[in-house]
């Protein structure tokens, strides 16, 4: 039996199990609650265990022990991770991070967060609008603003919840998202909140965007269209101005998430806007997160005041949430002043993702989409073979994560590869030899 035949069979008897029919009539005691079963044993329903998650959790381990496989996730970096990493004790060639132009761990970085601490403490200790606001909270959304040259920005303690939150808020049940099919859970997530209409385009494909647009445009109030600036499963780029025409065209909003592209894309690190050569006021909102090529963690927004202003007043993420730690704005905001000074470091990951990009695909590996910008997918196929290269690598002190299904379709489950300025050429060659010798050995009929 192929192994991606045995996953579907596994997950489909999870989803047998899981329901309460399938229960009843496997004989599992399961009743439904019901006002004409007061007396009734509830027991089934309040078990973790027989919830439907921890049943899907169960099969999936119990498929993959199956077929050998050891879990590639949770694994305990035990120090700084950036080009290189410590596991186990041991000093792996790592892939795994997100830590793009090396400055989680720069000295410089780490002196701003130590300072944070010592002036502001550990904590705000409140929500922004009540007793949380600090200088280095303005100082951080003063320079992201200037980043997109956009009028203001507001910085949330979390990047998942800035979309959550920014989408769940601005739109409503008469109103219309249209997203990118690979878009990221969180703005997923924030659509759903917001209750409004929810109409995926196939991956960076304008022309069936503009089709949904003419079909749909005239039966909603707000229309937001939302794409990233580099995605993360594929390292791939849309074209910024063609999307701008369409929102001009259809009187709609444009949404951009720069979590992968910030300090990746442009000459400067600026994003997609620099990569594109477009206006960054022809954006309505620009999304992004600290936690990548900023060192610290959380999201933002940049826009205009007035978008600004009704996210720092009314986004619940934002009003009901403790501000962000001082020892986390401060490192942001000193990595973005060094991403500025320092562009030699983006021309460094330039170089080095363009390598990364060339030897794999000298090697016959399939890449993809990916434009050779910090991230680099290596598809093989379905996700045990995916597992399987991954525990191989590490066996081999080299530390990638593979991504398989559901996050990505079980015929392209793939090693996915963040580069940062500070791989070396030597380091790319031996992961790529060392791959390609796996890929060969499992491809050799025995």
């Amino acid at each position: 039996m192929e192994d991606s035949t045995l996953k579907q069979k596994l997950l489909a008897r999870a989803r047998r199990r899981s329901s309460p029919r399938a229960a009843e009539a496997t004989g599992g005691e399961r009743p439904a609650p019901s006002a004409g079963n007061p007396a009734g044993d509830y027991r089934t329903w309040t078990d973790f265990t027989a919830h439907p998650g921890y049943q899907h959790l169960a099969l999936m381990r119990q498929g993959a022990s199956r077929l050998g496989l050891t879990d590639p996730f949770f694994k305990v970096h035990e120090g700084t991770a950036g080009a290189t990493s410590t596991l186990e004790g041991q000093t792996f060639i790592n892939f795994a991070s997100y830590n793009y132009l090396g400055y989680s761990g720069d000295p410089r970085v780490n002196q701003a967060a130590r300072d944070a601490v010592e002036r502001y403490g550990t904590s705000v200790s409140a929500s922004r609008a009540v007793s949380g606001e600090r200088p280095i909270h303005q100082a951080l959304e003063q320079a992201l603003a200037e980043a997109y040259e956009a009028e203001d920005a507001v910085a949330f303690v979390s990047g998942h919840a800035t979309n959550v939150s920014t989408l769940g808020y601005l739109l409503g049940p008469r109103d219309l998202v249209l997203h990118d099919e690979y878009i990221h859970n969180s703005a997923l997530v924030g659509t759903q909140l917001s209750g409004a209409k929810r109409m995926p385009f196939p991956h960076n494909d304008a022309e069936r965007l503009d089709a949904l647009l003419e079909r749909h445009r005239h039966r909603f109030e707000r229309v937001l269209i939302i794409i990233e600036g580099l995605y993360s499963m594929d390292g791939d780029a849309p074209d910024l101005d063609r999307f701008v025409a369409l929102k001009q065209r259809h009187d709609a909003w444009l949404m951009v998430d720069e979590a992968h592209a910030l300090g990746v894309l442009g000459e400067r690190g600026r994003g997609l806007y620099e990569h594109c050569g477009t206006s960054p006021g022809d954006v309505d909102i620009w999304m992004g997160t600290l936690s990548k090529t900023l060192a610290g963690c959380g999201g933002y927004i940049a826009g205009t005041r007035p978008l600004v202003e009704i996210l720092r007043h009314f986004a619940p993420g934002f009003l009901y949430s403790v501000g962000m730690p001082a020892q986390v704005a401060a490192p942001a905001l000193r990595a973005l002043e060094l991403m500025r000074a320092e562009p030699e470091r983006v021309a460094r990951l330039h170089a080095v993702s363009a390598y990364f990009l060339a030897q794999a695909q000298k090697r016959g590996l399939d890449t993809g989409y990916s434009i050779g910008a910090a991230v680099v997918p290596v598809i093989v196929g379905n996700s045990p073979q995916a597992t399987r290269l991954c525990q191989a690598l590490f066996d081999q002190g080299i530390n990638v994560q593979p991504i398989v299904y559901p996050a990505v379709p079980e015929n392209s489950a793939r090693l996915r590869f963040f580069l940062s300025c500070d791989h070396t050429q030597e380091q790319i060659d031996r992961t790529l030899d060392i791959l390609q010798q796996q890929l060969d050995d499992a491809n050799t009929p025995r």
